[in-house]
């Protein structure tokens, strides 16, 4: 076993014996058998593309394969081997489609497919052993340079964050060619042995690049459909009654599932990313059982879902392998899966199962409602709502009351090291304005930081999915005081845990945000040599103490 696409890697050396997420060797080899299966796919789809074949569906079935091979996203292997074997159908499909079109088009007979497009498996041998003779490691041995090895996993890690948020926008009816194809190209170019260390780091940069567009399409895919974001107050505190819990990211499975429990009776939660939910307006508008949020990061799953009266679903990462107390009332959909869970499949999932087990189970009592302190916390702050008094910004920065912003986001993490994040909170100046998005905000997203002027000192701009409405805040800042994103009184600290946060990172330095701030650790798949590459192009740098780090952004205000 060999993997070190997360955070959470064994030593910083990667995992070798079993995951850190939780992952078997089994699941590990079934993943890599499908990462080397879809990188056979891909030169046939690029040469169905290019003689004018339809392969949008082949594109979005390689956009959630790759999804699911993310961390603590699918824990299956049934699952896995039915991406395989979905791949490999689909693959020689196409070749023959493509055949038969150069014949009725009279085209002579294109070049012979790359080895790997014709890579059959070998039924004498189990997934799980061809898995291990496709590892990722192989990758290494055609070159031989532990840094371009280093960018190759850099490139493939950014790609499935890239690909995550891909499958999101097509659920809703928005994808960008372009992205589908850079998709197939950059997994086919992960077996061209003539690469330099140069083409490798432009690469990984083009992933930053698509992943910008593609976080511009999931932008436009939630705000056209559910409206742009308002900041909404959020009870933290249960209301008495049957209940049901919906995790991860997706916002279309949660709409899916409000729109089936309308007059069930039922009060629908929140947990994890899916906190920004409650400020999308038709969201409130339509479903008004769509109530609070529950509970913290993924990482507190084990508790928070133990804990829970009431039926979950996990619609994407971050899913933990679940303890078996609360295993009956757990539900997956999409990309998500465990083995001994209950899978509910297809694009509009039936959800009667799950308001069953609600009706089952004894949801939130009066008398424990009636012993809570209410809270609450803010979300909803995307560009549009910040943008839409920049105004109010601008004069207070002038004025001297705004002396600084900071972005404190990303993911967060069972490892130590991350309370780093609230100390640095904790200390930021009052005159300073705190930015913050995705799940590395449950540190202390129910601090009150207090106001400059109307403007809360603690703004919730949303999942890590919305990472695009961080960046146009700061390019509308930018383009509002006449200067480069690098000359605002902004700096970035960010947590990182898992591969949409590498997508994330390659976006900022396609970018040229400059730096960085990045922990706890550094990526374990940066080799040295590319780690002083990127310190010394994009001064991104490790973080250190909350004081020190402070004190130095502070000094360039």
């Amino acid at each position: 076993m060999f993997c070190e696409q997360c955070e959470q890697t064994a030593s910083g050396q990667g995992c070798h014996q079993w995951g850190a997420c939780g992952k078997s060797p089994e699941v590990n080899t079934l993943q890599d058998l499908l990462v080397y299966v879809l990188r056979g796919l891909a030169p046939v789809v690029l040469r169905a593309e290019a003689l004018g074949l339809d392969v949008r569906e082949t594109h979005a079935f390689s956009c959630e394969a790759l999804f699911a091979t993310m961390t603590n996203v699918n824990f299956d292997p049934d699952r896995f081997a039915a991406y395989i074997y979905q791949a490999l159908d689909r693959r020689e499909a196409l070749k023959a489609k493509i055949a038969r079109h150069e014949a009725q088009e009279n085209l002579s007979s294109s070049q012979p497919w790359p080895t790997i497009a014709n890579y059959q498996l070998d039924p004498l041998q189990t997934l799980s052993i061809q898995g291990s003779n496709t590892s990722l490691e192989l990758l290494a041995t055609s070159d031989n340079n532990p840094d371009i090895f280093s960018l190759k996993l850099t490139t493939l890690y950014g790609l499935k964050g890239m690909v995550a948020y891909a499958s999101h926008a097509w659920e809703l009816g928005y994808w960008d060619d372009r992205v589908f194809h850079f998709t197939q190209e950059a997994l086919s170019q992960l077996d061209n042995p003539h690469l330099s260390m140069e083409d490798w780091v432009a690469l990984a940069l083009q992933v930053g690049e698509l992943n910008l567009r593609t976080l511009e399409l999931l932008d436009q895919a939630h705000t056209s459909t559910y409206g742009h974001p308002v900041p909404t107050s959020v009870p933290l505190n249960p209301r008495s009654g049957k209940a049901i819990l919906v995790s991860g990211h997706d916002i279309k499975y949660l709409a899916i599932l409000l729109e089936q429990t309308r007059d069930q009776n039922i009060t629908v939660y929140t947990h994890g990313e899916l906190l920004p939910a409650h400020g999308y307006p038709k969201l409130k508008a339509d479903y008004p059982h769509l109530y609070g949020h529950y509970g913290t990061a993924w990482q507190n799953q084990i508790h928070d879902f133990a804990k829970f009266p009431g039926a979950i679903v996990v619609t994407t990462n971050c899913l933990m392998p679940p303890h078996g107390e609360y295993s009956d009332k757990l539900f997956t959909v999409g990309a998500v899966g465990y083995r001994g869970l209950s899978y509910l499949p297809g694009e509009t999932p039936d959800f009667s199962g799950v308001i069953q087990k609600a009706l089952d189970l004894p949801g939130f009592s009066e008398e424990l409602v009636r012993q809570e302190t209410p809270r609450s916390v803010l979300t909803g702050f995307a560009h549009n709502a910040v943008l839409s008094v920049a105004d109010q910004v601008i004069a207070a920065v002038k004025s001297g009351k705004i002396r600084h912003f900071f972005l404190v986001g990303g993911c967060d993490g069972a490892k130590p090291g991350r309370t780093y994040y609230t100390e640095f909170v904790e200390q930021v100046p009052e005159d300073c304005i705190v930015l913050t998005l995705a799940c590395g905000k449950f540190r202390f997203f129910d601090k009150n930081l207090g106001t400059i002027g109307e403007l809360p000192r603690l703004m919730d701009v949303g999942q890590c999915n919305d990472a695009y409405s961080a960046i146009q805040i700061a390019l509308g800042l930018a383009q509002a005081f006449d200067v480069g994103v690098n000359e605002l009184p902004l700096s970035m600290v960010l947590s990182w845990y898992e591969q949409k946060a590498v997508a994330v990172l390659l976006t900022l330095l396609h970018l040229g945000i400059q730096n960085i701030r990045l922990g706890p650790t550094i990526p374990a798949f940066l080799s040295p040599n590319v780690l002083a590459l990127l310190a010394q192009q994009y001064q991104l740098k490790p973080i250190t103490t909350p004081a020190a780090d402070l004190a130095a952004c502070l000094a360039k205000a």
